[in-house]
């Protein structure tokens, strides 16, 4: 199945992937993760000659015009290196949506971000509303030509970095208690790099993990944006609401790509120790235990591997995958968890240090059980379908 799945064009891709991460990337992250510094511009500049933000967008917009496949085989290779580089190759994305914008506006800006020179932030979660995503109740208020946002926004990856914030409000109260997702618009915040918008204040949150960029809480205080900058699907029967979540099932098999390239980054980095450790006269990798655990990470990686597969081939070809994005997004997460950890006590000592890449891997794990959608919240898709 691995053949019928990895063409011989895709293993091309995946190998440039790999010797680009390799190359580029792990320096990169073994020098700057330690000290929580963020992902260089000049990384970004070469991940946009590589193609790296517009993979999925069609050659006419200035993309590869990829699938999903191709989208996770290589954010699984970069996030061996880094999540947070496998990470910010999700923050371009198409303004083709847009309805108000001209075309040529439209056009221009989707072929910057396919670059990466056109990338974005997303505000979706709140203090009060993170999986319950129908609670959102920063709002958005119509004035003239431009609507007016007010209310707070949590979770807020790149917002300083990003050149626009895309963001979920309300613009109406449902009448219906039973109808909260109604009355949800996403709006596009255009902001200077390295700034945030005008009409915004916000701070860093401490995280333990996910370093590279920060994670922001932003409080909008009559941030006023045109009335044209709304993503297509606005009115005010909920379709915001569905636009995000139709984002996350690409977004879940995004995530399970990038749990498996830190687990694979940390069975690789365990078995390199586990050659040179040598203990009671022997390499550690002669003990039975050591390669015992071992064997079983290496095999739930490539279980999660293919199921992964599976999913993107299923979404390539357009059949509906609610349940198979929740499973693989699950399943991958939970197991990246497990080897990251077991990889670590191969390491023991040294695994809890910052001299080896094997705590980053396992730090950044535990962030993936969590963001889009918890893995209590997979379980609840699953068992729904």
């Amino acid at each position: 199945m691995t053949e019928h799945y990895l063409t011989e064009e895709r293993g091309m891709i995946q190998e440039v992937a790999r010797e680009f991460t390799a190359k580029e990337v792990i320096p990169v992250a073994n020098e700057l993760d330690p000290i929580q510094g963020d992902i260089p511009d000049e990384l970004r500049r070469k991940m946009g000659e590589m193609g790296y933000f517009g993979i999925r967008m069609s050659e006419e917009h200035g993309g590869l015009g990829l699938g999903v496949f191709e989208y996770c085989l290589i954010a699984e290779e970069l996030a061996r290196g880094w999540m947070s580089v496998a990470s910010i190759i999700a923050r371009a994305a198409s303004l083709m949506g847009v309805e108000g914008w001209p075309e040529e506006k439209r056009l221009a800006l989707t072929r910057k971000a396919a670059q990466g020179e056109y990338l974005a932030a997303v505000a979706l979660s709140e203090p009060n509303a993170g999986s319950d995503l129908a609670g959102v109740s920063c709002k958005a208020v119509l004035d003239g030509d431009e609507w007016v946002i007010t209310g707070n926004k949590y979770w807020c990856t790149f917002a300083d970095g990003a050149d626009y914030i895309q963001l979920l409000a309300r613009v109406e109260t449902p009448s219906d208690p039973n109808a909260r997702h109604t009355g949800l618009k996403t709006f596009i915040i255009d902001k200077p790099r390295g700034e945030l918008p005008r009409g915004c204040q916000g701070a860093p949150i401490p995280k333990i993990g996910y370093f590279g960029w920060k994670t922001w809480e932003l409080a909008f205080d009559g941030c006023r944006i045109p009335k044209e900058n709304v993503i297509t699907g606005g009115g005010g029967g909920g379709e915001g609401f569905k636009n995000a979540v139709n984002f996350l099932n690409v977004a879940r098999a995004h995530t399970a790509a990038r749990s498996i390239g830190l687990a694979r980054g940390a069975l690789e980095d365990a078995m390199q120790y586990a050659q040179e450790r040598v203990q009671f006269g022997v390499p550690i990798g002669d003990f039975q235990e050591t390669r015992f655990k071992l064997a079983r990470m290496a095999s739930e990686i490539e279980a999660a591997r293919q199921l992964m597969y599976h999913v993107a081939t299923l979404m390539d070809t357009g059949v509906p995958a609610d349940k198979e994005a929740a499973m693989v997004k699950w399943y991958a997460s939970e197991m990246a968890e497990r080897v990251t950890s077991d990889a670590l006590q191969i390491l023991g000592g040294a695994g809890y240090t910052k001299l080896h890449a094997v705590e980053r891997h396992w730090r950044d794990a535990r962030l993936t059980k969590i963001f889009e959608g918890t893995s209590e919240i997979q379980k609840l898709v699953i068992g729904r379908n």
